[in-house]
């Protein structure tokens, strides 16, 4: 299915950009969340008329996720988990705990927007990524220990 994004999307196009993706992902993701348009002549005019109107509020937004990037920067976030000797959890750290913990310091992000390749399974520090907008991204430190003793020792 061909379509015309709405918004930047990483590893697939820039606003206006012409794509063909599977169907199932525009179906899904794309069209409810308003990210892109079936790619029709009616579509391609209306988004032409709009098209100064969809890069200003993509500016604005851009905007405001850099100030929330400055904000969010370097943030410490400490997680207290149980583990086995060998640093192996007993479970594992998600993007659901991870926007839990962020969410306890003060920032509210949503759970697309933290970027986990996969789940969290040993103790020690980590780099975790948000993608505050699709342009913009900030870095937090996760560390998890058994101990708040511990997360300062290794702090």
């Amino acid at each position: 299915m061909e379509v015309i994004l709405l918004e930047r999307i990483e590893k697939l196009g820039q606003i206006g950009d012409v794509v063909k993706v599977k169907n199932g992902y525009a179906r899904n993701y794309l069209l409810p969340l308003k990210k892109a348009l079936r790619s029709t002549k009616e579509n391609l005019a209306v988004f032409e008329a709009q098209k100064a109107q969809i890069e200003a509020l993509n500016l604005k937004r851009k905007e405001e996720a850099e100030q929330v990037a400055k904000k969010i920067e370097g943030l410490n976030v400490v997680m207290v988990r149980q583990a086995a000797e060998t640093g192996v959890l007993y479970g594992s750290v998600t993007i659901r705990d991870i926007r839990e913990a962020v969410k306890d310091c003060g920032y509210t992000i949503e759970r697309r927007q933290v970027m986990l390749d996969q789940p969290i399974k040993e103790l020690g520090k980590y780099d975790v990524r948000i993608g505050l907008h699709a342009e913009v991204s900030a870095m937090i430190n996760l560390n998890i220990a058994r101990s708040e003793e511990e997360a300062a020792a290794n702090a």
